[in-house]
């Protein structure tokens, strides 16, 4: 009888560590189709780029070499991304706002609709020049560097646009936790949602002062202290940040 028992106990060993190979397996397939999904995105694949990019601008430093061909290349790869790309931000501008949403807010959010839209656009007309479809190369560097303006111009807005709503949802939060003061406010799916909001947009906030330190950086205007190496880290954190924002949002767990 023991004999028999140690037997039942090595086939339940066996069973069980094919099970858990099983769900391995089941666990190793489903990250791997988050990552088909995630990279499918054309956007996914243009900030992956872009961390190349400015990783790249970091190491070169400016300097000629391996690392700033990697920049110059891959800068010019990107423009065929967002190529017609301008519409979203278009689409976006004559779109309604959301009801509640203060007048001030609502002209910020429209102003960097109308600046990325228009960066996006000229954009186009920089890649024909540096592709050498379009021959006129003073007229290409004008038109990038008034296209990088509105992008600068678009940054700010964002910034004062999460600012604005960080408040608001700072104020909401504050009387929520006056309701729920008896108790525990992190079980309170209207609270959890509202958090996770703010976390959110405080993320946004973060990534949009990078990408105007990145303008500033681009447009030269302050080369002493936003030196090509500094624009390189700060447009590397901007990317990785914009590469977590695109991440799949995780399944919600069903209440049992």
């Amino acid at each position: 009888m023991k004999e028999l028992c140690k037997i039942d106990q090595l086939c339940l060993q066996v069973f069980s560590s094919s099970v858990s190979k099983m769900s391995t397996l089941d666990v190793a397939r489903a990250e791997l189709a988050l990552a088909v999904l995630y990279l499918n995105k054309a956007e996914a694949r243009d900030k992956i780029c872009r961390a190349i990019q400015y990783g790249a601008k970091f190491l070169s430093d400016g300097q000629p070499g391996t690392a700033q061909n990697v920049d110059k290349s891959t800068s010019l790869a990107r423009k065929l991304f967002r190529l017609f790309k301008f519409i979203n931000d278009l689409h976006a501008l004559i779109s309604p706002n959301a009801p509640g949403t203060p007048l001030p807010l609502i002209l910020l959010g429209k102003s960097k609709n109308a600046l990325l839209s228009t960066y996006l656009f000229l954009d186009q007309f920089v890649w024909l020049g540096r592709s050498g479809i379009y021959k006129n190369k003073e007229q290409t560097e004008l038109v990038g560097r008034i296209s990088f303006f509105c992008w600068m111009g678009s940054s700010i807005c964002t910034a004062l646009v999460e600012i604005g709503e960080l408040g608001r949802l700072s104020s909401s939060m504050k009387k929520l936790e006056k309701e729920l003061k008896n108790t525990d406010k992190y079980k309170n799916e209207q609270y959890r949602s509202k958090l996770q909001k703010s976390n959110e947009r405080s993320l946004a906030l973060i990534k949009a002062g990078t990408d105007i330190v990145v303008a500033v950086g681009l447009l030269q205007l302050a080369p002493k202290k936003v030196t090509p190496r500094v624009t390189g880290a700060f447009g590397f954190v901007s990317s990785l940040i914009s590469c977590y924002q695109l991440l799949p949002s995780p399944p919600k767990e069903k209440a049992s």
